[in-house]
């Protein structure tokens, strides 16, 4: 574990003591999802006459939605009534391709299930949208998590705060005992904007040097890094 930031009142040992809550991001932090999601959008790009995209085209599209994702997957000349409709078709396919690939990244099952027997409140906000949230969350990591937010009317995309002040609420914690785990620079970013503890994880979808310069609070290289803040 690396303090990546300067040291600052929220990595000193008291105040690293005191977290009491871990909120994660999901694609990329607790599970891989790409395979999925790289079957999935080809397979609506074909079906819309559109050219596939290579895995790493997609995965410089994930991290903002499915709306966010088909809008940069399509041809740029299309129009909006064809992107609007690849992004409906995605949202039909999703039940088909939905999670067949994915997989949750090795240590997180059993990191996630010992900070909650250590205590700790434990939630989910991602991107992505609400009903795929729940549905990977209920398959892979079933009953760890207390509140589980994807994207929705009322749950803004990352970096708003909105979502993240709500779901630390709603866990009974405050932003000061909280950290938030994420693979990207959004996710540090929106850790910052909501005041938590925000801790970079280094096995996901994004560069590491890129997620240093974003000047996260912790750099963690395995998920076991975690339960030392409970310590």
């Amino acid at each position: 574990m690396e303090i990546a930031n300067a040291p600052s009142a929220r990595t000193d040992a008291g105040a690293l003591s005191r977290i009491d809550a871990f909120v994660f991001d999901l694609d990329g932090t607790l599970l891989n999802t790409l395979p999925d999601l790289v079957a999935l959008t080809n397979a609506v790009l074909r079906e819309c006459g559109f050219p596939e995209r290579t895995t790493a085209e997609i995965l410089s599209f994930v991290g903002n939605g499915v709306k966010a994702l088909m809008y940069q997957a399509v041809p740029a000349d299309a129009d909006e009534e064809a992107v609007e409709g690849a992004m409906d078709r995605w949202k039909e396919l999703y039940p088909q391709y939905g999670h067949k690939l994915t997989k949750a990244y090795p240590g997180i099952p059993e990191t996630v299930a010992e900070l909650k027997r250590r205590g700790a409140k434990l939630a989910v906000l991602s991107n992505k949208f609400d009903a795929g949230v729940q549905d990977v969350i209920g398959t892979y990591l079933p009953g760890l998590f207390s509140v589980a937010h994807g994207e929705r009317a009322d749950i803004p995309r990352k970096p708003d705060p909105a979502g993240l002040l709500r779901t630390i609420a709603e866990l009974g914690s405050v932003p000061e005992r909280t950290a938030y785990v994420g693979d990207s620079t959004g996710d540090v970013a929106v850790a910052r904007n909501a005041g938590t503890l925000a801790v970079a994880a280094t096995w996901g979808y994004h560069d590491v040097e890129r997620l240093r310069a974003a000047a996260p609070d912790l750099l963690i290289d395995a998920p076991g890094d975690l339960v030392g803040l409970m310590e």
